[in-house]
């Protein structure tokens, strides 16, 4: 069976969050655990909309942590798919921060999530092409290789 490819804009995925005080540690700054779990939710949902199946989080990897969030700052995250390859997806997901009194975001946090889609009996599902439509998403499709290839090379 041939999946009909698809672009990445049919599953972005867009999630605001609000900093908490239950989401900060003792300095009052946004845990990075939290800001990951966001994140992990935010591309699982792509990863869903892409492979049509329940997906679920196989690793993630290249996290960085820019500038800090605090309580009371609005998190905006941004999850794109950047390549399937035969049931796996790599998604890349960015977290923004912005006071409330100020519109200019800064960069919170990255990374790349690794996504298996499944069937109804947790069984790995074969998942549709991603066709880039812009230079950057074919320039992260085109990485997404290089990063499959380096894990697997990886000491385990």
């Amino acid at each position: 069976m041939l999946l009909q490819p698809k672009n990445p804009a049919e599953s972005s995925v867009q999630k605001t969050e609000v900093v908490f005080p239950n989401d900060t540690n003792p300095m009052g700054m946004l845990q990075g655990g939290r800001l990951i779990e966001w994140m992990d939710i935010a591309a699982a949902v792509c990863a869903q909309l892409h492979a049509g199946n329940i997906s679920v989080t196989a690793a993630i990897y290249d996290v960085a942590f820019f500038h800090p969030a605090t309580v009371g700052d609005i998190i905006s995250i941004e999850a794109n798919i950047t390549r399937a390859f035969n049931t796996s997806m790599e998604i890349y997901v960015q977290a923004k921060g912005r006071k409330v009194k100020n519109d200019q975001f800064r960069k919170v946090g990255e990374a790349f999530l690794l996504f298996v889609a499944i069937d109804d009996h947790a069984q790995p599902v074969p998942v549709p092409p991603v066709i880039p439509q812009s230079s950057e998403e074919q320039l992260l499709y085109d990485m997404a290789l290089d990063r499959k290839n380096r894990r697997a090379h990886a000491p385990k």
